[in-house]
């Protein structure tokens, strides 16, 4: 999951090297949390317009992770 999320945001970004995933242990709720880091010039980026490129970034994620049964979000830092 780690590994989609990096490659999803590399594609997008100028500076692919600056691309990190952080991630959370899972919580009481099961969810596992993702914490992507961008370089500051590539934040817009990643979020898009009115956010749609995050949104559908997370709608990636959670298709991803329910096919393996688990439940994640994503936080863009």
């Amino acid at each position: 999951m780690e590994e989609l999320l990096k490659n999803i945001a590399k594609g997008l970004v100028d500076e692919p090297d600056a691309v990190s995933v952080t991630v959370d242990p899972e919580n009481e709720e099961g969810v596992i949390v993702y914490h992507l880091h961008v370089a500051e010039n590539d934040t817009g980026r990643v979020i898009g317009k009115q956010g749609r490129i995050a949104k559908a970034i997370r709608v990636v994620m959670r298709s991803a992770a329910n096919r393996n049964n688990l439940k994640v979000q994503v936080e863009i830092d």
